[in-house]
């Protein structure tokens, strides 16, 4: 598998100008992965915005990777791309950040649980001149619908936690659909997470590095079908190490990384198959 490397400021001006990337994160949802890839498409299209989809198949066992292709086939604005061992959220979601085309880039759940309809009001909001947006399910105009109670009540701790330790407005750091310019990606590299504390480590670093953000309410329905990837028991100790490094960087850091042109040209690898 032959990898070309090239600086980061060469990869954000290849940002294709008012194309909106969807990233999926992909692993064995058959279930849902064709009624989420038409939902967006629906979407978009309804809204005239222009778009890609990457779904990241990672590792997939089931018939995900044949029903995205058979999708594509159908749509050029859709591709499937696998992800490289080792596998997992962070590093497919790495994947697809590394692999987007657009200059703008959402991340959204391949399991059913975001809505299209909050892509285009992200996308709106953006256009506003923000340099990212993150979505709330738990502020006014949010919405959840069977939120496990366990999971509910960690995650109002842990996000109440972070809001009071960096200080910023969004409720829902945690909430892994979020969109951001392509030079907000290229300004957080490099990137540590390799799980779902990615969903942290992604926000948390564009607050730090003095991006601007806007929170928007979005809504989230549990999974009908399958089993939710997300382990509690395995993600304590991650989360807390990137809370605590992002928070180390704006304790200490100075603003020395903030947009800084010695980021810009650190290097990014980009995997081409």
């Amino acid at each position: 598998m032959p990898i070309q490397v090239k600086s980061l400021a060469e990869w954000e001006r290849e940002g294709v100008p008012g194309m909106l990337s969807v990233v999926i994160p992909s692993h064995n949802e058959e279930g849902h992965i064709r009624g989420t890839v038409e939902g967006v498409v629906a979407a978009l299209e309804n809204a005239k915005i222009r778009y890609e989809i990457i779904v990241i198949n990672d590792n997939s066992t089931d018939q995900t990777e044949k029903i995205v292709c058979d999708l594509a086939w159908t749509n050029p604005a859709v591709r499937c791309v696998s992800s490289d061992p080792p596998n997992g959220f962070g590093f497919a979601v790495r994947r697809g950040l590394a692999d987007f085309q657009g200059d703008v880039v959402a991340i959204f759940m391949a399991d059913g649980s975001d809505a299209p309809a909050d892509l285009v009001a992200f996308y709106r909001k953006l256009q506003e001149g923000y340099d990212c947006v993150f979505g709330s399910r738990f502020s006014r105009g949010g919405c959840v619908v069977d939120y496990p109670i366990f999971k509910l009540a960690l995650n109002r701790l842990g996000n109440r936690l972070i809001q009071l330790l960096f200080q910023i407005a969004c409720d829902d750091i945690s909430n892994a659909f979020k969109m951001y310019r392509r030079t907000v990606i290229a300004g957080i590299q490099p990137l540590l997470a390799r799980h779902f504390n990615l969903t942290v480590e992604l926000p948390l670093k564009s607050i730090v590095r003095g991006y601007r953000y806007a929170v928007v309410p979005n809504s989230w329905i549990n999974r009908k079908q399958g089993i939710s990837k997300f382990k509690i028991r395995e993600m304590g100790s991650r989360y807390f190490f990137i809370v605590l490094y992002c928070l180390l960087e704006k304790s200490l850091g100075r603003g020395d990384l903030w947009s800084s042109p010695q980021m810009r040209e650190t290097q990014l690898q980009v995997w081409h198959r």
